[in-house]
């Protein structure tokens, strides 16, 4: 059993304690409640070949991005990487970049996805994090994932405890600097749950006298080496080990459920490594540890995300002011590598990977057929197995260009068509998951009637609800399925509070609704209008597998009132459910499609030669 886990300590006073000892690692996961289950979900490794060369694409400059420079230019003076290779073993408690790295608390509270009205029980963790400049500090998203705050409309109702919120509440992330004896409060300006990264800021002065932030170095070669800095468990105190790089290549990102660009190394990396650098022997930052690979048969493998993914993720805030995540193509790729394969569709060199389903909801459905052969990104040749060329004398998977752009991003394609060689243009937009892995805005959407709860199937849900409850049915939708329009989802019946009005219906817990009076449903949102714009005297749900239930509409109304007294619960529809509705759909041939009867994957990779881009 192998298991990458994102590696942030968990601090277990206040948390539910719920580790899970598998017979092969103890697994520390601070941004899911340490719910990580090995036995219940995998976050296996599924990684390619990347390389490249002089000729193909080269990695970003971070220099680009302003955060790393800005705090100089206020100080007049350019601050030098310490040579690590001239540092005295004995002195390296004095090298000056131990500085910039800091310690991570946070106070993290989940949502309970089962009962998504109410939040989980809070816990605290600890991470790593480092200066960059411009009052930035960088550590890994899930380090403050879920972080606590206050709902402001409570101070009003309770100024008697106006001191206690703002002191237990509002600053629920904090940073400690080495040598300091003294917290400061952190605000986190924005997370990139792909990437796993997040950009946190400190306004207190004091916090960045004396402080000078890294600097960032380029993309390191096999065998460099490499010193990760951080304050993981085992002690109070920073801790530095050593190693070097063993691989380069595309990795899967635990925490983001995605696939980008990673470092493999030997360096020790344990939980509260999150959010620290790792440096070169120049003493240039080249990465963020985030997480590492846990096995029976495997040891001291350990995950850095590279500059180029730190630089994407900064450059991409400063463009938008927000986080808007990494594009796709949308089309599900199969290799060329055999020779019948590309006879039959009249390719004449060896190259090109095929078209084999165009996501409906990308913009690439609207230029590319199922058939078609994409021989060339931007004028970069497509190898038939899938990759292009990177670095000197490396190859790389296809889709490393794709992670390389932003959405919005216009690319030239090359495609070959019943034999004819094409140009396109598609634009990159981030992928729509029919199933997203996690919540936009921290709460899952809800909306109670007479007892029935409704809300989205989610990723967390499958895994706080456990896949045996989900039922095999909604599982293969879930991981098989694509969204055939921007703003579909699957509506489940999650649960049933029982009452007098409901009776008979308590066993329909994790049922998909289809129909609501005859009207298919499109989300949860699309459901909450047609229950307030219906006036007829039933309400008739209509469920997977033919089962029905019919509520009667004024005993309905007059029973949740009692229902949410009874439970509890604070509104009968989430905040969001409140707003006017807005129908996604604009082309109505997208409903006559079929749903969930295609063989492909909702996440990012496929299998044997057949790959998401």
């Amino acid at each position: 059993m192998a298991v990458s886990v994102a590696c942030c300590g968990v601090s277990f006073v206040n948390a539910p304690a719920k580790l899970l000892q598998s017979s092969s690692a103890l697994c520390f996961r601070a941004s899911s409640s340490c719910k990580l289950n090995p036995e219940k979900k995998k976050y296996t490794l599924r990684v390619r070949d990347e390389h490249s060369s002089n000729d193909g694409p080269q990695p970003m400059a971070f220099k680009s991005s302003p955060f790393g420079s800005s705090q100089q230019k206020k100080d007049k003076k350019e601050s030098q990487p310490t040579d690590l290779r001239q540092t005295d073993p004995a002195k390296i408690h004095d090298a000056s970049f131990l500085d910039a790295v800091v310690k991570v608390y946070c106070t993290h509270t989940a949502p309970d996805y089962s009962l998504p009205w109410q939040k989980q029980r809070q816990f605290t963790s600890t991470g790593s994090a480092f200066m960059i400049g411009d009052g930035k500090l960088l550590t890994n998203a899930h380090c403050v994932e879920h972080d606590t705050q206050v709902y402001f409309p409570l101070l009003f109702y309770f100024p008697l405890f106006f001191f206690f919120f703002l002191t237990f509440f509002l600053d629920q992330v904090k940073v400690k600097r080495r040598g300091d004896d003294r917290k400061y409060v952190a605000k986190v300006l924005v997370r990139g749950v792909d990437c796993d990264i997040a950009l946190l800021s400190v306004e207190s002065e004091d916090f960045w006298k004396g402080a000078e932030p890294l600097r960032f170095g380029h993309l390191p070669r096999l065998q460099d080496s490499v010193t990760v800095v951080g304050y993981p468990l085992g002690g109070d105190t920073i801790s530095v080990t050593k190693g070097v790089v063993s691989r380069i290549e595309v990795t899967s990102y635990a925490h983001g459920s995605s696939d980008l660009l990673g470092i493999q190394i030997d360096a020790a990396i344990n939980p509260g490594n999150s959010g620290g650098p790792a440096f070169n022997d120049q003493g240039e930052c080249i990465g963020v540890a985030f997480q590492v690979y846990r096995s029976e048969e495997t040891e001291n493998i350990g995950y850095v995300i590279p500059t180029t993914v730190v630089s994407h993720f900064l450059t991409d805030y400063e463009r938008n002011a927000k986080y808007t995540g990494y594009p796709c193509l949308g089309v599900l790729l199969q290799k060329l590598e055999n020779p019948a394969l590309r006879e039959c569709l009249k390719v004449p060199t060896n190259e090109g990977v095929l078209v084999r389903r165009v996501e409906p909801t990308s913009d690439a459905s609207k230029v590319l057929k199922e058939g078609d052969v994409i021989v060339s990104f931007d004028d970069l040749r497509v190898g038939c197995e899938g990759t292009v060329p990177f670095r000197s004398s490396e190859r790389i998977a296809f889709r490393y260009l794709i992670s390389q752009k932003f959405a919005g991003d216009i690319v030239e394609l090359g495609i070959i068509r019943a034999g004819e060689p094409k140009k396109v243009q598609v634009v990159l937009r981030p992928r729509v998951h029919l199933v997203p892995y996690h919540i936009d805005g921290g709460q899952p959407s809800y909306i109670i009637i007479a007892g029935l709860v409704f809300t989205p199937l989610s990723e967390p849900l499958i895994e706080e609800e456990c896949e045996d409850s989900i039922g095999l049915k909604l599982l293969t939708k879930a991981r098989y399925s694509v969204a055939r329009f921007r703003g579909e989802q699957i509506v489940i019946l999650s649960q049933v509070l029982a009452n007098e009005v409901n009776i008979g219906y308590e066993d329909m817990n994790n049922q998909q609704v289809l129909k609501f009076n005859g009207t298919h449903i499109r989300n949860i949102h699309h459901l909450a209008h047609l229950i307030d714009m219906c006036n007829d005297k039933y309400l008739v749900f209509e469920f997977e597998d033919n089962y029905v239930a019919v509520l009667e509409r004024e005993a309905s109304n007059s029973a949740s009132l009692c229902i949410l007294k009874d439970y509890g619960i604070p509104s009968e529809r989430s905040a969001d459910l409140r707003e006017p509705y807005v129908d996604p759909v604009h082309d109505n041939e997208a409903l006559d499609q079929g749903f969930g009867d295609s063989p492909v994957s909702n996440l990012e990779i496929g299998f044997d030669g057949l790959v998401w881009a």
